[in-house]
């Protein structure tokens, strides 16, 4: 299938700029459940027994559980990224 071309008839959506759609949905997708994932496991670390407010060593333990989450996430996303681009010059 040729989506370089557009269908016979009407204009419609060149491929450049679907696949910055679908890059942009799939960016975000990825964004939702990292912060999903990173909130369900530092509540579970750091709230031991939920109220209607955390304490400071609550807020404290959740900031630094997102934090070193955060950390944990971009050095696994940069070694990835850097794989792949040398995975793709090897091709």
């Amino acid at each position: 299938m040729d989506f370089s071309s557009p269908p016979a008839g009407g204009s419609g959506v060149n491929r450049d700029e679907l696949m910055d759609q679908v890059k942009s949905q799939i960016a975000i997708a990825n964004a939702q459940e990292l912060l999903q994932k990173m909130s369900d496991k530092c509540f579970k670390k750091c709230v031991t027994k939920p109220g209607t407010s955390l304490d400071n060593s609550e807020q404290k333990c959740i900031a630094m559980c997102m934090d070193r989450y955060m950390d944990a996430w971009n050095i696994v996303s940069r070694t990835y990224s850097t794989r792949l681009q040398r995975e793709r010059g090897k091709i």
